[in-house]
This record gives C-alpha cells, sequence and structure tokens, in this order.
C-alpha cells in the first residue's frame, strides 16, 4: 500500500502535481466577452504572448479558461499524454515545448482526444501538425510552429507547474483567454479585479471611439504630452 503521508519522490525532471481550481465560472463566462487586447491594457500592456500564431481557422473563436500547465522536453510529448488524463471540461492546456518546431508536439490524434475530454483550447510555444484538422472548427489552438516531423514519447516533463510559454508566465490555474489578437494569461487571484479594471477600459475607449467619430477629440490628449517633453505645442 502506497503511503500517502510521505511527499512524493519524483525522479529528476519528472512532476505532477494536481490540477489547480482556477476562477469562478461566472468570472470565466464573463471574460469571454472581453478582448485580449482590452484586457492586456488593463493589465499595463506589457503581459501576454508573442510569436505565436492562430491554427483554427476562424478569427472570431475565443479561447478561454483555466490552465493545466505542462512543461515538457523540446519534442517529446510524453506527458502532454498524461494531461489530457486529467484536464476537465473548460480547462485550457498550455504547454511550455521551450519555442522548439523541429518537431511537433501534437497533431490530429491527440486533437480527437482534445474534443472527447472537451479541451477549451491549447497554447503550445512549440510546433504542432496535421493542419487541417487543426483548421476545423471546435478546438481553438494558438502555437509557435508546424511540421510534419512527429515528437518522442520518453519524457522527461512536468504538470501543473509554473511555465512560461511565449514570453508569458503562467500558473496552473491561471485565467487563459485567446483571440484574434492573442493570448493572455490572467492570475487566478486577480481575475475578477482585472475583470472590473477591463470593463473600465472598454466603458473608456467608447467614449474615446465616439469624439473620433464626430471629430471632437480634445487635442490636450496629445499635446499636453508633447508639451511635457519639451516641444514648443
Amino acid at each position: 500500500m502506497t503511503d500517502t503521508t510521505q511527499p512524493v519522490q519524483w525522479p529528476a525532471g519528472y512532476r505532477i502535481n494536481p490540477r489547480a481550481e482556477g476562477p469562478a465560472k461566472a468570472i470565466v463566462d464573463a471574460f469571454r466577452e472581453m478582448p485580449v487586447a482590452a484586457i492586456g491594457d488593463a493589465m499595463s500592456r506589457n503581459v501576454g504572448t508573442y510569436g505565436l500564431r492562430q491554427y483554427h481557422a476562424r478569427l472570431e473563436t475565443v479561447l478561454c479558461g483555466p490552465a493545466v500547465t505542462v512543461r515538457v522536453r523540446p519534442g517529446d510529448n510524453l506527458m502532454i499524454h498524461k494531461a489530457l488524463m486529467m484536464v476537465q471540461p473548460g480547462d485550457v492546456l498550455v504547454i511550455d515545448g521551450g519555442a522548439d518546431v523541429t518537431q511537433a508536439l501534437i497533431g490530429g490524434l491527440m486533437r480527437t482526444t482534445c474534443m472527447a475530454r472537451q479541451l477549451g483550447g491549447l497554447v503550445i510555444d512549440g510546433a504542432i501538425r496535421d493542419l487541417l484538422e487543426w483548421a476545423e472548427d471546435g478546438m481553438p489552438i494558438f502555437a509557435r510552429g508546424h511540421t510534419h516531423r512527429g515528437p518522442s514519447k520518453d519524457g522527461p516533463g512536468e504538470i501543473n507547474v509554473p511555465v512560461s510559454c511565449a514570453g508569458m508566465a503562467v500558473l496552473p490555474g491561471d485565467l487563459i483567454v485567446g483571440d484574434a489578437d492573442g493570448v493572455i494569461a490572467v492570475p487566478a487571484a486577480e481575475a475578477a479585479d482585472v475583470l472590473r479594471r477591463t470593463r473600465l477600459h472598454l466603458e473608456r475607449e467608447a467614449r474615446i471611439r465616439e469624439t473620433n467619430r464626430l471629430g471632437t477629440a480634445d487635442p490636450e490628449r496629445f499635446d499636453a504630452v508633447l508639451r511635457e517633453k519639451g516641444l514648443p505645442i
């Protein structure tokens, strides 16, 4: 019988932590209506992924759900398979593949598993393959690149640990939101406040958009900044 009172001694390079609960469902649902660009503006404009592209076909598709994180050796997907056994419907798999695109980490067969598990989507700092299958509706995916070359299944890897994905720090349970503009991670503990700030930001943008449409924008919005920099405006 396994002694569950003792900490697990993982082999070097391996770790499997329990799934972390994300924000409440009402907050997740509300973020589905929030543009990623506006969320980023509400979070200081310097967080989010870069260098990824969407491989699902419909630009209007939104990815939104709590993160299950995976860190793998570049070109190896053993622990991704294990993570797919652990996800709950709506989860988003965030994979740190070290930005390597020489071998695909995930392909069409695994997409079938993602659909069966009702995954909310995938964000991969690595490569995928079987692009025609990923372009079909139903499974949003962002990745660094693509190649026909398949992965190994040897490990090592870690599940539900802090990862870095395309320049973005992600903790297990963080809320991941992705749309045509990109992907962002909202810390689970801050999600309610970020939602509030995003809504306020969108209200401000609506006011600015209306003055732009009417041609009544206040020139002082930018002239004041230029004068502070010493320009004779």
